[in-house]
């Protein structure tokens, strides 16, 4: 009698079902024995890659960045404030692809050395338009923190593009708040239309960091 055969799991294969199940299930619902069953294999097969589920997040994170660096090329000849914009409003963009994507990305630890090669093309751009490099990696650093914390509280309305949480609607919030009138009108820019306020809080960030470091 023939003896059955583990089926061999490839890595990038737990790593791209883990993707497409965490839009389905969420952070919180993502685990190792969910991509085993999603994948047809018993759980301790996943152990040989990852020794727990921080090891899967940060390969996931991984492959999130490879995804979106391979849709992004920034020009040579762009301005540090097209630089930051652009990587801001790419980075934005991939995370909200995933439900919980700013929670995945977020502290995650990349397996690689793949973003090395795009770190060190801005900070060198950042460097010629006359920043030192403290400045520049400061610079780059708040904006991405800035874009990460964004998302994250975008997300906690909107999930994934389409969707949003109940206890959101912002004319309920506004009849709620009848007795503070200015926090009752913040609610339309503080839940609605997330594209002109990511945006928008992206131009008060390369106006301060000119109004700080005089690089114009």
């Amino acid at each position: 009698m023939a003896t059955r055969r583990t089926p061999k799991l490839d890595k990038r294969q737990a790593v791209d079902t883990a993707l497409r199940l965490l839009n389905e299930v969420g952070l919180d619902g993502l685990t190792l024995r969910a991509i085993a069953k999603e994948l047809d294999v018993q759980a301790p097969a996943l152990y040989w890659h990852f020794k727990n589920k921080q090891e899967l997040l940060d390969e996931m994170a991984t492959e999130m960045y490879r995804r979106m660096a391979a849709g992004q090329q920034p020009s040579p000849d762009a301005t540090w404030q097209e630089r930051l914009t652009a990587s801001g409003l790419g980075l934005r963009a991939a995370l909200t692809g995933y439900r919980d994507g700013a929670k995945v990305y977020s502290g995650s630890r990349f397996t690689g050395t793949e973003h090395a090669v795009r770190m060190e093309e801005h900070l060198r751009a950042f460097v010629d338009a006359g920043f030192t490099p403290s400045q520049a990696v400061r610079a780059l650093t708040t904006a991405y923190f800035f874009t990460l914390g964004f998302v994250a509280e975008e997300q906690g309305v909107v999930p994934l593009p389409g969707e949003r949480r109940e206890g959101y609607d912002v004319d309920e919030r506004a009849a709620r708040m009848a007795a503070f009138p200015l926090a009752a009108a913040a609610g339309a820019e503080l839940f609605e239309d997330y594209d002109a306020g990511f945006e928008e809080g992206l131009r008060l960030l390369v106006a301060g960091i000119e109004a700080r470091y005089g690089v114009a």
